[in-house]
């Protein structure tokens, strides 16, 4: 049985469907009139001379005028906006541009809808200009934050500083930017969790996503292990480990003993990727390389108390040494342009 709550989201989302239709065929018939109006209609004819307001016409109905003016500003406004958005669908940026774009024209087009209507009524609106200029001025002033946060939205756009659909992360919240308006800008987590931030406030801002992010898979070994050993099997299974895990644009490296812990010896594995997949490549890797450990007899150690004694590990043969040092410089040079970070590589 259908909940309240489905039928009347049901019926919510029916209702603007149907609103939606009737306004385009409103605005389809309001087109055709003024297109061929002139065909249609004698210059003399009341309903043409009100509908048609570009007209120079002495008389005419003023509600007809007044539904001319809504439809025809209103209309426009929102073409213009949905041509903006589908032209930015396909691009990756310059979406915040569109979306600025579109909220000025919205606005635009009601400011100059409202002028409209009051020169329907008679209103002298060159005063009431000039009015609106002392008292912008006035009000300026006092609106000093609003004016920052819109220059500081449109530095943000026609900077490059980021832009739709990047990763951020500020004051700890980490998201993508879901919309730069002009005031403010939405970032939307991983949750769905959105938080709202002036524009004037996007100071320290982390941009993730302007260059390949850095994925790092610490994995241990036990003290009685070959670390030759290891690094030999490692270079002969890098390139496996890669193939395994297409979200790796560069890499993985071995960037060699990450640290010398209470049980275990720490190395450390590095590679780039997308700050959009940083996550699940790391945890890519920590998959790949525990089950390369496991094939090979590289036992991962955990806090435990020896109550007998060790037990024996494989030798490393003269191949495998060879191996591991021509390993471990080959990996120093290919990863020698990874960003130097002692908390990190």
């Amino acid at each position: 049985m259908q909940s309240i709550k489905d039928y009347f989201k049901n019926f919510k989302f029916t209702l603007g469907f149907a609103l939606k239709c009737v306004g385009w065929l409103i605005l389809i018939a309001y087109a055709i009139l003024m297109a061929f109006g002139t065909l249609m209609f004698s210059p003399m004819n009341m309903f043409w001379r009100s509908l048609n307001f570009f007209s120079q016409a002495a008389e005419y109905n003023i509600v007809i005028r007044l539904i001319s003016y809504f439809i025809f500003f209103l209309g426009a406004s929102y073409i213009l906006r949905l041509v903006l958005r589908l032209v930015a669908t396909p691009l990756k940026k310059g979406k915040a541009i569109v979306d600025i774009t579109a909220s000025l024209i919205k606005y635009v087009a009601v400011l100059v809808l409202l002028f409209f209507v009051l020169q329907a009524f008679g209103v002298d609106t060159t005063t009431i200009l000039a009015g609106i200029g002392i008292l912008g001025l006035v009000v300026g002033l006092g609106a000093q934050p609003l004016i920052a946060d819109i220059l500081a939205g449109l530095f943000i756009v026609f900077e490059g500083i980021f832009d739709v659909g990047d990763i951020i992360v500020y004051n700890g919240f980490r998201g993508a930017v879901k919309e730069i308006g002009i005031r403010t800008t939405q970032i939307v987590d991983t949750s769905g969790n959105i938080k709202i931030v002036n524009n004037a406030n996007l100071k320290d801002v982390v941009n993730m996503t302007s260059q390949l992010s850095l994925a790092v898979c610490d994995m241990s070994i036990e003290y009685g292990e070959s670390l030759e050993r290891v690094e030999a099997i490692l270079k002969a299974n890098l390139d496996k480990v890669k193939a395994e895990i297409p979200d790796i644009k560069d890499g993985p490296y071995y960037k060699g003993v990450a640290q010398l812990a209470d049980s275990a010896v720490v190395i450390r594995f590095a590679a780039y990727c997308d700050e959009s997949v940083r996550y699940q490549v790391e945890r890519d890797m920590n998959r790949q390389f525990k089950l390369l450990f496991d094939r090979n007899n590289i036992n991962i150690p955990f806090p435990q108390i020896v109550l007998n004694q060790p037990s024996s590990f494989e030798t490393t043969t003269k191949e495998q040494q060879k191996a591991a040092q021509s390993f471990v410089a080959e990996q120093r040079e290919s990863s020698r342009g990874m960003a130097e970070d002692d908390n990190i590589v």
